[in-house]
């Protein structure tokens, strides 16, 4: 979800052939397979295409340039345990004014797709916004 999502955000910013975005997941339980129905269903209804497969994260996408971005700190804690430090590696709610959470549940267990959905748009907005401050963008 959050892949599409900011990926829609970075064009419409007019910055996609400066930003790439991508996503991979820890495990490989679903590696070949597209996004979860409940997933696209509420991106259809933002009017967000997405045609994405899931795979797992590699060592290649631990590049020190790259933002890394996790949904949770059960993640941050798997990606540090095999990859090592990362100086930009986060979790997508470290960017939010939201104070009280930052850990992104994930909907393929608690069902609650509009929530998630609400919190990953939050966390795209203000990842784009801190990249945007950095590089000058």
């Amino acid at each position: 979800m959050a892949e599409a999502v900011f990926q829609k955000m970075v064009a419409e910013a007019g910055l996609d052939d400066q930003i790439t975005v991508d996503s991979a997941g820890t495990g490989s339980w679903h590696v070949g397979e597209p996004a979860h129905r409940g997933t696209r269903r509420i991106l259809e209804q933002h009017s967000i295409a997405y045609a994405g497969r899931a795979r797992q994260v590699t060592r290649a996408d631990m590049d020190p340039a790259h933002y890394v971005v996790a949904m949770d700190q059960e993640n941050v804690d798997e990606l540090r345990r095999r990859f090592g430090d990362h100086p930009r590696l986060y979790r997508l709610l470290d960017f939010s004014a939201n104070g009280a959470e930052r850990d992104v549940p994930d909907p393929y267990y608690t069902g609650n797709f509009d929530a998630v959905y609400r919190l990953v748009e939050e966390g795209c907005r203000s990842l784009l916004a801190k990249i945007r401050e950095e590089a000058g963008l």
